[in-house]
């Protein structure tokens, strides 16, 4: 699950300043819990609309955007009403550089990967499941329990875009997810994932389980730092 929580979930936030303020465009707003292996569950909420994707975590008072189409992320503090806003793929190739500093010597092996499903459904939180079971190497990694009773044209678009658009230097973490978000888009969209196996690299979240999906109109501003925030301009990283 690490693997698209870093996608999904642990701080891609940009954004595009693209149309007019104020335009209403489609979208779909997806309110999920995430806990990890050390404290208790968390809020997000998850905001897609064309090629751009913005998560809220109110527990922190942290906000990104990203913008596919223009190659940006935007990072926001409410709490010091400061943000950051870089190149996408700048950003990427940073946070693969300090992954190789950091865990030199570790090296993920190229694995097998498995999707099945197991036969069990539930309803959970109101949309009826199916279990889905992800294997990596003959080793059980993930337990999903996936839904076909939503539309989620607008999240599989973004999430395509997402899937496709990471830079190869993040190597063969990303690529496995890659193929696990393939292999498992098929069988619908997960309301609760199970994470048994720590990922060399990312946060150790253990759970996400949606709570509630909306379809609606999202203005641009969504997709824009609050007015009368500061931008921060970065450091240059310390080579």
């Amino acid at each position: 699950m690490k693997k698209r929580i870093l996608s999904l979930l642990l701080g891609l936030t940009a954004m595009v300043l693209s149309g007019s303020v104020g335009e209403g465009l489609a979208g779909v707003i997806v309110e999920q819990w995430v806990r990890g292996r050390e404290g208790g569950p968390s809020k997000v909420v998850l905001y897609f609309s064309d090629y751009r994707f913005r998560t809220d975590h109110p527990e922190s008072g942290l906000s990104t955007i990203l913008d596919l189409k223009e190659d940006q992320l935007v990072m926001i503090d409410h709490r010091s009403k400061n943000y950051v806003e870089v190149k996408l793929s700048q950003w990427e190739r940073e946070v693969a550089r300090r992954l190789k500093q950091e865990s030199p010597e570790v090296r993920p092996k190229e694995r097998k990967i498995v999707v099945r499903k197991t036969g069990k459904t539930s309803t959970i939180n109101g949309f009826q499941t199916e279990q889905i079971e992800i294997l990596a190497g003959g080793e059980l990694i993930e337990e999903n329990w996936v839904t076909r009773h939503v539309e989620m044209r607008e999240v599989e678009h973004v999430m395509d875009r997402v899937a496709q658009g990471f830079s190869k230097d993040f190597g063969l973490g990303t690529k496995e997810g890659r193929e696990i978000y393939e292999k498992l888009k098929s069988h619908g969209f997960p309301i609760l994932i199970k994470d048994y196996t720590m990922t060399y690299g990312l946060g150790a979240i253990d759970r996400m389980e949606v709570k509630k999906i909306e379809k609606k109109e999202l203005k641009d501003d969504i997709f824009l730092p609050p007015a009368g925030y500061q931008k921060v301009i970065p450091e240059a990283p310390k080579r």
